[in-house]
């Protein structure tokens, strides 16, 4: 049974493992300890919490191991981000969307209703609209989402096989002494720190290619064209040719962390710019632009 929206928020889904648990808000106590008693309790309270028949569930209820409950989430005084996303196109298969700083694209944190996907599922009222990819909360441009559930696979798989077509623009220090343009290559793995990525030696699994654009006095503008979609890779293959994002908070030290308050005159320079490709379900070639700008700007 499809469990469905609430309030342009999908149901998160948690199976129920063998275990010591009497009642269901007894597990979800242990499991979440992040949300309290009392919150748990509002939300049974609510009905935002389900079977897998998508009824009800009361806090009291026996605990029953090999099952599935279905929960949304809500953040209160949920804080409100500086800007909107906009539309950039639009046809009954596909949404672009253009991504301020700051902003996730999925529910995520201390953001829900400010997320993309609730923002765009709320202007459209579309409970079928999927990210068909994903850009880091601080980066700001384009993100595309398919409407129809018949067509997901289909986009997915220009990302998936390396047909789509993306280029970036990033600000950082100019070095007169780079040769640029330039490929870097190398092998990317999570850091220690869960929110980082960092090169290791290895087999490479990243690709990117680096250009100047433009530059002004110290600084520059860069174009980055991802080969390969390697979590914070454009950041870390700038810092390893030692040009660190200009308000990257993240490389390459850490100046605050995922959960510390927001500095919204410094977003992270770097902006998904465009996207190209052969469309899939139509066979038409598709390119779309955001209307975006960094510090520096052609």
């Amino acid at each position: 049974m499809r469990i469905p929206t609430r309030n342009g928020v999908g149901a998160s889904r948690v199976s129920l493992p063998v275990g010591p648990w009497s009642t269901v808000l007894d597990f979800l106590l242990e499991r979440m300890p992040d949300i309290s008693r009392d919150e748990w309790l509002q939300r049974f309270d609510d009905q935002l919490v389900l079977d897998e028949s998508a009824q009800p569930v009361k806090a009291t209820q026996t605990y029953k191991p090999r099952t599935k409950l279905y929960y949304y989430r809500h953040i209160a005084n949920e804080p409100v981000l500086p800007e909107k996303a906009s539309l950039v196109f639009e046809d009954d298969r596909l949404l672009v969307a253009d991504k301020p700083h700051f902003m996730p694209v999925t529910p995520a944190g201390r953001y829900v209703q400010q997320s993309l996907l609730v923002q765009l599922k709320h202007l459209t009222s579309n409970d079928d609209l999927v990210p068909l990819h994903r850009i880091d909360r601080e980066t700001a441009g384009l993100v595309m989402f398919g409407k129809r559930l018949q067509d997901r696979d289909a986009y997915h798989a220009l990302f998936r096989d390396k047909k789509m077509h993306k280029v970036y623009e990033a600000v950082a220090a100019y070095d007169p002494a780079l040769e640029l343009p330039r490929v870097h290559i190398s092998r990317l793995k999570p850091d220690e720190l869960f929110f980082r990525t960092q090169e290791v030696d290895g087999e490479p699994n990243s690709e990117t290619r680096i250009s100047l654009l433009k530059i002004e006095g110290a600084r520059a503008l860069y174009q980055l064209e991802p080969v390969s979609g390697k979590r914070h890779q454009l950041r870390v293959h700038m810092m390893a040719l030692g040009l660190p994002l200009e308000g990257d908070q993240f490389y390459p030290t850490v100046l605050r962390g995922p959960d510390a308050d927001e500095d919204f005159s410094q977003p992270l320079q770097l902006l998904a710019k465009s996207v190209a490709f052969t469309d899939p379900v139509t066979g038409q070639d598709r390119e779309f632009h955001s209307a975006m700008r960094l510090s520096i700007a052609l």
